[in-house]
Formats: C-alpha cells, sequence, structure tokens
C-alpha cells in the first residue's frame, strides 16, 4: 500500500470528505453541475456528466491514497465506471430507452450513497494500512 500524505496522520484532519468546505468544491459543485446539465440537450449533458464523474472520480482517488477514507477506494472506480456508462448510452451503444437519463441519474445518486454508507458501516471509516 502507498504510504499516506503526512497531513494524515491524523486521517481525520486530512480526510477532504470529512471536511464539509472540501466536500462541497470536490463532490457537491460536480453534483450540482451535473443537476443543471440536465437542462441540456443530449450531447452537452453527456460532456458534462462524463467530466464531473472524472472529476469526481479522481478526487475520490486521490482521497483514498491520501487518507484511506474506506468509500473513497469504491465510489473513485464507480464513477468512472458510470462516466463510461454515460459516453456509451449519449453514443447510442448503451440502449436504455426514453428513460435512460433518468436511469444514469438514479444510478449514480443511489450507487453512491449504498457505496458510501455501506462500505464504511462494514469495513469502518478508514480502511486499515498494511
Amino acid at each position: 500500500m502507498a504510504e499516506r500524505d503526512p497531513a494524515c496522520a491524523n486521517q481525520d484532519a486530512g480526510d477532504w470528505a470529512s471536511d464539509w468546505r472540501t466536500l462541497a468544491a470536490l463532490w457537491g459543485l460536480p453534483g450540482v453541475a451535473m443537476l443543471a446539465a440536465v437542462l441540456l440537450d443530449p450531447v452537452p449533458r453527456a460532456v458534462v456528466w462524463t467530466a464531473m464523474l472524472v472529476w469526481m472520480s479522481a478526487a475520490c482517488f486521490a482521497n483514498a491514497r491520501r487518507c484511506s477514507r474506506t468509500h473513497c477506494h469504491y465510489t473513485g472506480p464507480f464513477f468512472l465506471a458510470m462516466a463510461a456508462l454515460v459516453v456509451a448510452y449519449a453514443a447510442g451503444v448503451l440502449p436504455l430507452g426514453s428513460y435512460g437519463w433518468a436511469i444514469l441519474g438514479a444510478t449514480i445518486a443511489i450507487g453512491n450513497a449504498m457505496l458510501w454508507w455501506g462500505s464504511e458501516r462494514l469495513l469502518g471509516r478508514f480502511t486499515r494500512s498494511a
């Protein structure tokens, strides 16, 4: 396992998901942008959703590496996979029908909530170092 950032010797102190300002900047604002993009045509919506999902994924990967926040180990790959599904749906490769955007949006919201809550209930707030 990679060494943690020294700023995270106390995991809570360096955890981006524990600080409401950082949480809002790294995950809240992209979520709001995705909600606002619902009003756009499908191609610009796909661009915004993909960019925001990749952004949130990168923030999760960085936070997982930085402080070993448990849910970030799962939400990072999840957001990246959802970005790929958004691209596939927008390209017409993923046949989700006329409710595709709603299905993707609900999957993103519910999946994120379940991964965050579930992983930390089962495995604890922080992953133990090897």
